[in-house]
């Protein structure tokens, strides 16, 4: 009972946090929403005995990737009347996607696999398992294939944001290690008679 009403808890100021993200007119305000989504659903992974997962989403998610998107937000001056003016060509497309999504959560909702005499109780696990240690041993074995390839992927997508805003520019002085290292002492020395 105590762990279904923080379940609640946490499960609804998750979807508020969200639909604070879509509707905050300003876009601090839609990251500070997105932080207070994060924790929440941290607060929810917690209540499923996933610490790790818990930890790593306020860790790396609220701690870096969020300051990341603050710092880049204010940095960027963004024109809010531009932005807005092509919002009604994007309306029946929106319009079609929400009443689809509607439907599927509906019809989810609706086919008795939620109702409380079909879900099983969740039973807590022992302290002599390791949240980590399981975790990296499916993630190490089972889907070590898919793992691997979304790292490739990554780091072809790392190498790409470097060759795209790697540019030339002529107004910079660049070194060249093969010309300084190549120098002989008569390019450099001249002697000078008084």
């Amino acid at each position: 009972m105590f762990e279904a009403g923080f379940f609640y808890l946490f499960a609804t100021m998750t979807v508020i946090g969200g639909m604070g993200v879509v509707m905050a007119r300003h876009t601090m305000h839609s990251v500070m929403f997105l932080i207070f989504c994060f924790f929440n659903s941290a607060g929810l992974f917690f209540l499923l005995d996933a610490e790790f997962l818990g930890i790593i989403l306020i860790l790396i998610y609220v701690g870096a990737v969020m300051v990341l998107f603050m710092f880049v937000i204010m940095m960027l001056e963004v024109n809010k009347a531009k932005l807005r003016e092509g919002f009604l060509q994007y309306l029946p497309m929106g319009g079609i996607i929400a009443v689809a999504l509607l439907i599927e959560f509906i019809a989810a909702a609706s086919s008795g696999i939620f109702h409380t005499d079909a879900m099983a109780n969740v039973g807590h696990l022992g302290q002599e398992v390791n949240n980590t240690v399981e975790i990296g041993k499916i993630l190490y074995t089972q889907y070590l294939l898919g793992f691997e390839i979304a790292a490739i992927i990554l780091l072809v997508a790392l190498v790409g944001a470097i060759v795209l805003t790697l540019r030339t520019r002529k107004d910079a002085k660049y070194q060249n290690i093969s010309k300084q290292v190549n120098v002989r002492k008569e390019d450099r020395l001249r002697k000078v008679r008084m």
